[in-house]
């Protein structure tokens, strides 16, 4: 390509691009969410995840007038701010001011307690809500004390904090919009990837995430994954397996692409699904019968992993997730009557499963699929 096409295509993509920039207070920010101007989708709250130690700390840092890192929004058609980076920041703010941005599934939650599947509500926060500062560092003395019992002059110092605002305007493609949101939202140390994806992807479209999501919600599915940790479903990782499936079963012809990126990999298929056909009926037939008969037919512990000396391990391996899932779904319509004889044959060959077949790479995934299905295959002659 000559160095002309080049600069002439990165400036037809620059100008996709409409932006502001604004500097403004913490408490004008705080007026515009509690006016409705400053919208944090409730797909966003939920990752709200620094613990009260570094919320104190961060409000420290803003009394003592440290520089603080821009805040990205999204200018909405009506004129509304959406925050897409800078969550953290914002809701440690906003919950020294007393507004309950926690999440009832936060991980200030002992992490074997269930999720709750209701969210606090923000705007009506109960009482005695607000953050009290505990682990400042640099002034020990704010350790204890909360907004209403700050001395008037440091109120006002903080409410005259000022962040950089960097404003994507409505203007803007949106597909760019999606591509900035997903690079802004990759470097949290605390987000899996599969909540990064549930809100990046809601830029590009709803249906392809809330497909994933509604699958993943689905009782047989939840008793056939039984054995996931409670800390991976908070993480999103029930919803991550949904999107793996369909991800591998469609994509073997390609499935050299995970090589560069587990991550990569399943975020490309869900962009795909969002944007592209997909046959959504279909595949929930699909979805449905094989995990139906992967809860009602096989043992609990069928996707679980074993020690070297035979002792099954209560967790969830995907070799075998991949191997017999995708394996089953091949074959589900075949299955009726023979439920049996394919559950001692997915048995008896999960015991026998090769150590080549058990890696992440693309040729152990095709390798454990083609193992299992040539088992169900036989018996089903």
């Amino acid at each position: 390509m000559s160095e002309e096409k080049l600069i002439k295509n990165i400036d037809s993509e620059i100008i996709k691009v409409r932006t502001k920039t604004l500097d403004v207070s913490f408490n004008e920010l705080y007026d515009m969410y509690k006016n409705d101007e400053l919208i944090i989708s409730p797909k966003y709250q939920r990752l709200f995840r620094w613990s009260e130690d570094a919320q104190s700390r961060f409000i420290e840092s803003l009394i003592l007038e440290m520089p603080v890192p821009p805040i990205f929004v999204i200018e909405k058609e009506d004129g509304v701010y959406e925050l897409i980076d800078g969550l953290q920041r914002i809701s440690s703010y906003l919950h020294f001011r007393g507004e309950n941005v926690m999440q009832n599934d936060d991980l200030n939650n002992d992490e074997d307690e269930e999720i709750s599947s209701e969210s606090v509500n923000i705007k009506n926060p109960p009482e005695n809500t607000a953050l009290q500062l505990k682990g400042c560092d640099i002034v020990g003395d704010l350790n204890g004390c909360t907004f209403a019992s700050l001395p008037f002059s440091l109120k006002v110092k903080l409410k005259r904090s000022f962040v950089r605002m960097e404003v994507i305007k409505k203007e803007s493609d949106q597909s760019l919009k999606y591509h900035m949101f997903k690079r802004l939202n990759t470097g949290g140390e605390l987000l899996s990837d599969q909540e990064i994806r549930n809100c990046t992807i809601r830029l590009l479209g709803e249906k392809g995430i809330n497909f994933v999501a509604s699958c993943a919600e689905e009782a047989f599915f939840q008793k056939a994954i039984s054995r996931i940790q409670k800390i991976q479903k908070k993480k999103m990782y029930d919803q991550e397996l949904v999107l793996r499936f369909f991800a591998i079963k469609n994509s073997i012809a390609h499935l050299e692409d995970i090589e560069n990126s587990k991550a990569d990999f399943l975020t490309s298929y869900l962009e795909k699904m969002t944007l592209l056909e997909f046959d959504f009926e279909k595949e929930k037939n699909i979805f449905d019968k094989t995990f139906n008969f992967v809860s009602n037919n096989l043992p609990e512990d069928i996707l679980s992993s074993r020690t070297r000396s035979s002792v099954t391990k209560n967790d969830l391996a995907l070799y075998y997730f991949d191997g017999i899932c995708i394996a089953i779904s091949k074959y589900i319509k075949k299955i009726n009557g023979k439920e049996e004889i394919v559950k001692k044959c997915i048995q008896s060959a999960k015991a026998n499963l090769p150590e080549r077949y058990r890696t992440g790479s693309s040729y152990g995934i095709k390798g454990r699929i083609q193992y299992f299905s040539e088992k169900i295959a036989n018996v089903l002659k």
